[in-house]
């Protein structure tokens, strides 16, 4: 919109036979922003604080009022810009007068496309390949594996009760499992070694002397600080029972 500022301005700037290379170096304002502001190009200028400062500064080289025309610049151009930015864009009547429908029917079509290419993508990979008398592939059955599948690894057995040894002095030790089987052999810890930890449905235990710890099921065996022999059953529940001498193995 032509408010007269650039008009002033080169006008002024003619009559006093100024060229625009002059303005530039006294001003620093680029040769482009002052044709621009000259041709009331406002489209080209960064626009805002810069441009009213760009009109200032020129209008004070050539001696003008600077402070009314940049008042003419926010009065005519800015003014002008802010109210059409503001203001709705006019609707555009449709030549059929259906176009709000069109609108609102475009997206159900295209959610209705969606939704065939679905079903015909399910369709295609339920289709076994391999055509007449080729092999279809069922699913394994549970617990089995297809040929060439690396069987599922077994969840770790956590039945029982868990028992480790540690010994604080020289110690022989015999454990036997649930099923009779030695754990450990009938063998001489030194101080500070440990054995296990071992999982069973029960065990029984027997010690040369008191010098040795026991863990059950992470929790702290009494054993008695004793030089004799002794021994213990340990049942599902990690109770512990103590053992005669005739009842306490020997792992021989």
């Amino acid at each position: 919109m032509d408010s007269g500022v650039g008009t002033i301005l080169r006008e002024a700037r003619n009559r006093r036979k100024v060229e625009l290379s002059e303005v530039e170096a006294a001003t620093r304002i680029r040769p482009r922003y002052l044709r621009a502001i000259e041709s009331e190009e406002w489209d080209v200028l960064p626009g805002g604080v810069y441009t009213r400062g760009f009109i200032r500064t020129y209008a004070s080289f050539l001696g003008l009022d600077g402070e009314r025309l940049v008042g003419d610049y926010r009065e005519n151009v800015e003014k002008w810009s802010r109210a059409a930015a503001e203001s709705p864009e006019p609707s555009r009547p449709s030549s059929s007068g259906h176009a709000s429908v069109r609108l609102s029917v475009a997206p159900i079509a295209a959610l209705a496309v969606l939704a065939v290419l679905a079903v015909a993508v399910i369709a295609i990979v339920a289709i076994p390949t391999g055509g007449g008398g080729g092999e279809e592939f069922a699913p394994a059955p549970s617990g089995k594996t297809l040929p060439g599948q690396a069987p599922e690894p077994k969840p770790p057995d956590r039945s029982g009760v868990l028992v480790s040894l540690a010994a604080s002095a020289e110690v022989w030790v015999c454990v036997l499992d649930a099923k009779g089987d030695a754990v450990v052999d009938g063998q001489i810890l030194e101080a500070g070694a440990e054995a296990g930890p071992f999982r069973s449905g029960s065990f029984t235990v027997s010690f040369g002397n008191g010098e040795v710890s026991m863990r059950i099921d992470g929790r702290q065996a009494e054993i008695p600080a004793t030089s004799s022999p002794i021994g213990y059953s340990i049942d599902s529940s990690g109770a512990m029972t103590q053992l005669d001498e005739a009842e306490r193995p020997t792992c021989t």
